[in-house]
């Protein structure tokens, strides 16, 4: 006589209740997962630049820091066995419209932890150690970052189907990392042997530069016609609207760093016009990063009295806006004005904020699952 069992119930309450089976925790492991890393470690990285001095900051921010280190560390060590147990799965991403500008993402985080690792976990393990660990971050970072650079939009240009109305500030993904590496390369530079290694770094670094500076050029500009001739678009896609502000805010960052390391390395007059040329690109791209911010965040709020569904890309919130901290801070620092000091103590406010609102629904939607599940 055959016995029949009971079906298998899901439970309603407890861990990742949302799956139909604990191996779901791996299956959809997309390479926007970085962004949380991403936003997380410019929060430690951002403290580290402001301008004024807050009492206990920067031992909070290196406990940020850590945090970010231990998140990418067992973020890529899930993406393995995700490669391992879904290796057509983990394929098919560069080939998904999306979910493809999302490759910039593990570059940019390997060098945000990096940078910070220079910055503040030089406090825990010292400085020949960061500097070895920044370093081979950075090295690693910058590859993927190359690579990603030219690989997604050639991707885009002859395997994908793009719409007229598909533009959206994903796109910027993939390109900005150049200029993350260019920022925090200039961190680098001050270190690295005097001479044609020194010098080497330093105009990588800004031929680095150009690459992402002309890239966010072209797209910005497609971004702008979309929203325009198309309109604000799905709701879940509203937080890319401020993937915008990072090639902006990280461009000022990256000036300004650049610009206080090549006298170190370049010959008169060539130091001094990078120290001129930080602040006369630096101040017309802030201003526009404060016309986009205001933009972006008017629609946010126009979309979020509606509805503004939770997904990852409200990292997009984060990362962005730290990088625009850290261009204000560089301006502070150069200018010594008023003006960006308290601009950078606010939009350090507002980060921090961002990143607790974000990162809160981020564990509650992991805890229960549902974050893990294959977009619909």
């Amino acid at each position: 006589m055959t016995t029949l069992l009971p079906t298998p119930v899901r439970p309603t309450r407890g861990l990742l209740r949302d799956l139909e089976h604990p191996s779901q925790l791996f299956g959809n492991l997309g390479p926007n997962w970085y962004a949380s890393i991403m936003g997380t470690g410019i929060v430690a990285n951002a403290a580290a630049t402001l301008p004024v001095h807050v009492p206990g900051l920067r031992a909070l921010a290196t406990v940020v820091w850590a945090l970010a280190a231990l998140l990418l560390i067992a973020l890529t060590a899930a993406w393995g066995v995700h490669w391992t147990r879904h290796p057509a799965t983990a394929r098919s991403y560069a080939d998904h419209p999306v979910l493809a500008q999302f490759w910039g993402a593990p570059a940019m985080a390997l060098l945000t932890v990096g940078a910070g690792t220079l910055l503040l976990g030089r406090d825990w393990i010292g400085l020949p150690a960061a500097l070895t660990v920044d370093t081979v971050l950075w090295i690693g970072g910058t590859l993927l970052g190359l690579v990603t650079s030219a690989w997604i939009p050639y991707k885009v240009i002859t395997s994908h189907r793009v719409a007229p109305d598909a533009a959206f500030g994903g796109w910027l993904m993939p390109v900005v990392p150049p200029m993350v590496s260019a920022a925090t390369g200039a961190l680098l530079v001050p270190y690295a042997p005097a001479g044609q290694l020194r010098l080497t770094l330093l105009l990588t670094c800004y031929a680095m530069f150009g690459i992402s500076l002309f890239a966010t050029v072209i797209i910005v500009g497609q971004i702008w016609q979309r929203l325009v001739h198309h309109g604000i678009g799905s709701a879940a896609m509203v937080p890319t609207l401020w993937i915008v502000l990072g090639p902006l805010g990280q461009s000022v960052t990256a000036a300004n760093l650049l610009g206080n390391a090549a006298p170190l390395t370049l010959p008169a007059p060539y130091g001094s016009a990078a120290q001129a040329l930080a602040l006369f690109y630096s101040l017309p791209t802030w201003g526009f990063a404060m016309m986009w911010l205001a933009i972006a965040a008017a629609v946010t709020v126009r979309t979020a009295r509606a509805h503004l569904p939770f997904s990852l890309t409200w990292w997009s919130f984060t990362f962005p806006l730290g990088t625009v901290v850290t261009g204000t801070s560089g301006l502070a620092l150069r200018t010594d004005a008023v003006l960006f000091r308290w601009a950078a103590v606010l939009g350090y406010v507002l980060l921090v904020a961002a990143w607790l609102i974000v990162a809160s629904r981020t564990a509650r939607e992991s805890a229960r699952g549902r974050i893990f599940l294959p977009p619909r």
